[in-house]
């Protein structure tokens, strides 16, 4: 799939993956997640409107699929320029969206060039020390490792419109949990300032529609796959109308507080 994307983005500095596959979920049952990083805005799109939204409000996100061996593999990437990605996971950076990914393992599927491939590390580095030392301004002093990432990750998860369940932020830490201990006992437990995360969830939720609304405009399929990423989180099936699909702004506002009450997203 990364060949398959990287056959539209020739220029991209590197290609990374995260998500559930990762973590053991069949490509028949989720996208394949992937981050497409590039070393200039330019070549984001030929786009200017779609330049000026990675660069405003990143990523870009669009679909892709390949035949492979048979089977149809199905893919959401972003799109984003290296440095806005590296920027992005600095600890001056409040909103979640970049770091909280990425302090989960991921893999680095290519690099143009050893310099890019060191730019990349370095950024995924920081953005499991941001990740940490937020959680660790969130949880009790005598939390242990796994219940400090728990608890950010719930914290993160509560910053964006998003169908997971309560026990989501467990299941992440439970699925990689020599990872989470290694990196706790690297970082230590340094004194961390004190993080208002209500306020990060009102900035996150109005950022999160923010992209929804950006994505109409540039996720082929967008309405489709946000009704499918809800059913399969969720459990709440959501049948679209024609109109819905054609429309997928206004079908997503007509929506929302019908999703809202029936706690398909929170």
């Amino acid at each position: 799939m990364a060949d398959h994307v990287l056959s539209r983005h020739a220029k991209a500095a590197a290609i990374l993956a995260y998500g559930s596959c990762l973590r053991g979920v069949g490509t028949d049952e989720s996208l394949i997640d992937l981050y497409v990083l590039l070393e200039r805005d330019e070549d984001v799109s030929t786009n200017v409107l779609s330049r000026l939204g990675a660069r405003l409000m990143p990523p870009n996100v669009y679909y892709a699929e390949t035949l492979h061996e048979g089977r149809t593999l199905r893919c959401k990437y972003a799109v984003v320029t290296l440095s806005v990605f590296a920027a992005r996971m600095r600890p001056e950076t409040t909103n979640p969206y970049f770091w909280a990914r990425f302090a989960q393992p991921s893999a680095l599927l290519h690099a143009s060039t050893d310099v890019n491939r060191a730019h990349v590390i370095a950024a995924v580095t920081q953005a499991v020390i941001t990740m940490y030392r937020a959680a660790i301004a969130t949880a009790p002093r005598d939390s242990t490792p796994a219940d400090t990432w728990r608890s950010g990750f719930e914290e993160t998860y509560l910053t964006e419109l998003r169908p997971e369940s309560g026990g989501r932020a467990g299941e992440l830490v439970a699925a990689n949990a020599s990872f989470y201990d290694a990196v706790a006992q690297m970082i230590g437990h340094p004194d961390v300032p004190p993080v208002s995360w209500s306020k990060r969830r009102w900035e996150g939720k109005a950022l999160s529609v923010a992209r929804l609304l950006k994505a109409a405009f540039t996720f082929e399929g967008g309405a489709s796959y946000a009704a499918w990423k809800i059913e399969r989180h969720s459990g709440k099936k959501i049948v679209l109308s024609p109109w819905q699909r054609r429309h997928p702004v206004l079908a997503g506002f007509l929506l929302l507080p019908r999703l809202l009450w029936r706690g398909a997203i929170k």
